[in-house]
């Protein structure tokens, strides 16, 4: 638990999303549909199917993302916002509902039986964290948050929620809903998450690379295997495609996957 731990009476759990609460990169999931629509081509399909794979296999470090954030904000600039919306509002439920892990929906249901509010904390672009956050029943989600002008994204990025920003963004959440962070808990896969992990009072790896894993056996850290992906249809509703669409895309997983998002921005200019 750090020095400054905002004190409140409320708790939350706190969860990264690829890896975590999903099956793959959330960002490097939507590649298809992006390409299929214009808004990267065929290389740039190439290089997230190469990204996920390095991803699923090891987890990006915190220089990797800079590198990866760097490529993709260059990549989403200029892409149409609202066509954005429209294509992740279409193609979500295909895309994640299969990706989620069954594990992961449980542990969300019991934190909410218990009374606790469940925030999504993702790398991933808010447009995208947000409607899948919805989907599994999150109470409120935090995601990397893209400028915007003209309706078009800039390629500049107004917050990039991943390694301390993270951290950041659970104390200002503290604050705004009076959360005690010393009775929170938090959840994910990666050493880049280790500031939100350290936030608060409960922290759990889950699916933990192996430098993550290394910090828990040594702090002595639950350690969580999640592996059952199961669709979500049967059990939660599908929300209305307006709820959807006020949001859509997203990088997840504290490596890979914050900056894969904005790969997948690079909408045609014409």
């Amino acid at each position: 638990m750090t020095e400054h731990a905002i004190e409140g009476s409320r708790v939350a759990a706190f969860f990264d999303l690829d890896k975590t609460v999903i099956a793959k990169s959330s960002t490097l999931a939507f590649s298809r549909p992006f390409f299929q629509e214009g808004l990267i081509n065929r290389r740039a399909v190439l290089k997230s199917a190469y990204a996920q794979f390095v991803f699923m296999l090891a987890g990006a470090d915190a220089d990797q993302m800079d590198r990866m954030r760097s490529h993709i904000t260059a990549l989403c600039e200029g892409w149409d916002v609202e066509q954005v919306r429209s294509i992740v509002d279409e193609t979500l439920h295909d895309i994640v509902d299969p990706l989620v892990y069954k594990e992961a929906t449980q542990l969300i249901t019991d934190h909410k039986t218990e009374g606790h509010d469940v925030v999504v904390v993702s790398a991933s672009g808010e447009e995208l964290v947000a409607p899948i956050s919805d989907m599994v029943g999150a109470t409120h989600s935090v995601g990397t948050r893209m400028v915007v002008s003209d309706g078009r994204y800039s390629g500049d990025v107004d917050f990039y929620c991943a390694g301390e920003n993270k951290a950041v963004a659970v104390k200002q959440l503290a604050e705004e809903h009076e959360y005690d962070l010393a009775r929170c808990y938090a959840y994910s896969d990666s050493i880049t998450d280790l500031p939100l992990l350290e936030a608060v009072g409960h922290p759990t790896a889950v699916n933990p690379d192996r430098a993550l894993r290394k910090v828990a056996t040594q702090r002595g850290w639950p350690v969580l295997t999640f592996s059952d992906p199961v669709s979500l249809r049967a059990r939660i509703p599908r929300p209305s495609g307006t709820a959807v669409a006020v949001t859509a895309i997203g990088l997840g997983a504290a490596t890979a996957a914050g900056v894969a998002w904005y790969g997948l921005r690079r909408r045609r200019r014409s």
